[in-house]
């Protein structure tokens, strides 16, 4: 599926078909044979994810070592500072939780730009082996994605999809569906208006000629999604997919 993570930015702001995978666990070695498998990126997750600092630098530099997928990084927060150390670790994009607004969106993209298209610090320990390092080739090859998973920041969605220097929007499932009113993470109760919300939210996208995200809970969804007018879908997470082989191995040898 994938070509050279040199080219991960340019594939998404082209809208073209990618598929990723998702890592909360601290586990380097677990990390790079994840990223050998043929997903287009590997995101680790800093938000909800079981890792510092250390362990997403260790990460980024698993995902290098095979060389073949992009490594992307969910910071915690719509911080210049968590942007900016991401970055510097080497990934080639960001996912930014809780965008609200437009304001707010472009807050995001400033921080992952050098000047003068945006504010981000230059000290690239890591990242200048693998992106730019000169400020220019790497704002082109960092890419911005922001979140909607929120009622504000649906209600506001082509105002955020028209972003200048935005790459794309990704839709935080659980959370979305607990906005809509859902009472857990995957009430079936919105089911009606949570396909609704992603309908919105992957056109708006499209009409602002951005990349739209979504996470799924399996690679059947992901397809599913894609065929929708999503253009790049991730797929679990390395915790959930551990939990369950080792489940149906259990079964398997009670039976």
């Amino acid at each position: 599926m994938n070509t050279s993570p040199a080219d991960f930015a340019a594939r998404l702001r082209a809208r073209q078909r990618i598929i990723g995978y998702w890592v909360v666990l601290d586990n380097p070695v677990g990390t790079e044979r994840l990223a050998g498998l043929g997903y287009d990126y590997i995101c680790v997750d800093a938000q909800h994810g079981l890792l510092d600092y250390k362990g997403t630098l260790g990460a980024m530099t698993a995902i290098d070592a095979r060389g073949t997928a992009a490594g992307m990084v969910r910071v915690p927060a719509n911080d210049g500072f968590w942007i900016g150390q991401a970055l510097d670790a080497g990934a080639r994009g960001v996912i930014v939780p809780l965008v609200n607004t437009a304001e707010e969106a472009a807050a995001a993209v400033a921080a992952c730009r050098y000047p003068p298209l945006g504010v981000r610090s230059y000290g690239p320990m890591r990242s200048g082996l693998r992106v730019g390092p000169a400020p220019a080739e790497a704002n082109q090859q960092v890419a911005c994605i922001v979140m909607i998973e929120t009622a504000q920041a649906l209600a506001n969605t082509a105002e955020i999809c028209a972003t200048d220097g935005l790459d794309g929007v990704y839709i935080g499932p659980s959370d979305l569906t607990i906005a809509l009113g859902g009472r857990t993470s995957t009430d079936t109760s919105v089911a009606e208006k949570f396909e609704a919300a992603l309908a919105k939210v992957a056109e708006e996208a499209r009409t602002a000629g951005i990349a739209a995200g979504i996470h799924c809970p399996d690679g059947a969804t992901a397809a599913g999604r894609l065929a929708q007018g999503f253009t790049f879908a991730t797929v679990s997470s390395d915790l959930v997919h551990l939990e369950q082989a080792a489940a149906a191995h259990l079964r398997d040898a009670t039976a």
